[in-house]
């Protein structure tokens, strides 16, 4: 039996799984093969060095599938600030018509695609945050929990708490990011209120991810143990693999006073492509999350998507039999 939420009738997809926007991840050949599998594959925007590239990323990504994919726009603190308006144009003009935002002062972006009769889904790490975006005009909000890679807030808040909280908060639907990969954690966020579930580092871990094979083994042979955050200090949290570089620039920050300048290097851009692109773990900084815990194989997209299906459906069916003769059955 199909999953069948608000998310799914609004996106145009069956299963309401998300494959979340990801720096050097979110690139045609993934996000074909996530949306042909059921769920919506997001283009990562700054993944391509200009506007006129995205356009031809979407292009190529229409090539791959005929169903609905989005494309993600995440406003973060940059050396060298990237053209959101061009981007979120190219996109536009290209005829996408789902949005994934995240990030600082996402409003008028918010507002340039909900006048151009876009979908957008914002994601927030506090109900604070959510909230305003609702006022922005957002259709879907993704509840993201301090498990998550990459930017968990300054907060420190659990998934399980926020998407209790949302339930009870939110007028929008609203997915679950963070800590979630398999069946389990899809049928939990269902059960707290969501309509669906992002994932990012799941998706790093299939056969369609661009990244090199020694970096999906590596996720694979490792634990929830294996991430650390790095700029605490900087009031910029990230949430990275465990590596020599990351833990440097966490070395660098208990020192005290540190600044973006002190790390810049060992943090650039260029480095974290080369772990992707050379299979060295040790490269430079990459953004996974505690879900690597839960990580075991590398299956297609298709196989992935098909598994958290089916067998969400048998946890949420199983459930059913707690309660019998008006009576709940022990747990």
């Amino acid at each position: 039996m199909p999953i069948v939420t608000s998310v799914t009738k609004m996106l145009g997809i069956r299963v309401p799984i998300i494959q979340g926007g990801m720096q050097w991840v979110g690139v045609p050949a993934l996000a074909a093969a996530v949306s042909e599998a059921g769920g919506l594959g997001i283009l990562t925007a700054l993944t391509q060095p200009s506007p006129d590239a995205l356009r031809v990323a979407i292009r190529e990504t229409r090539k791959l599938t005929s169903k609905p994919f989005g494309v993600n726009i995440t406003l973060l603190p940059s050396i060298n600030l990237p053209d959101y308006a061009g981007y979120a144009r190219a996109a536009v003009e290209e005829g996408v018509r789902i949005f994934e935002t995240a990030g600082n002062n996402p409003g008028p972006l918010i507002k340039y695609f909900k006048e151009n009769g876009c979908i957008v889904i914002h994601k927030c790490t506090t109900i604070r945050h959510a909230k305003s975006a609702e006022k922005h005009g957002v259709d879907v909000l993704s509840i993201d929990g301090f498990e998550c890679a990459g930017v968990p807030g300054e907060e420190d808040i659990g998934g399980l708490y926020l998407l209790a909280r949302a339930a009870r908060e939110l007028k929008v639907p609203y997915v679950a990011s963070g800590g979630i990969a398999d069946a389990r954690g899809f049928a939990a966020a269902l059960a707290l209120g969501a309509s669906g579930v992002n994932m990012g580092t799941r998706f790093m871990c299939t056969v369609e991810s661009p990244i090199h094979q020694n970096i999906k083994d590596k996720i694979v042979a490792s634990t929830e143990r294996d991430t650390v955050h790095i700029f605490r200090t900087l009031h910029n949290t990230t949430r990275v693999f465990k590596n020599k570089v990351s833990m440097e620039v966490v070395a660098t920050e208990k020192r005290g006073n540190a600044n973006f300048e002190d790390v810049k290097d060992l943090v650039s851009g260029a480095r974290g492509k080369g772990v992707y692109d050379l299979g060295d773990p040790d490269y430079g900084i990459w953004t996974a999350g505690i879900a690597m815990g839960l990580i075991e194989d590398i299956p297609t997209c298709k196989e992935l998507v098909q598994r958290l299906e089916r067998e969400t459906v048998e946890i949420i069916g199983g459930l059913g039999g707690l309660v019998r003769g008006g009576e709940r059955a022990k747990l």
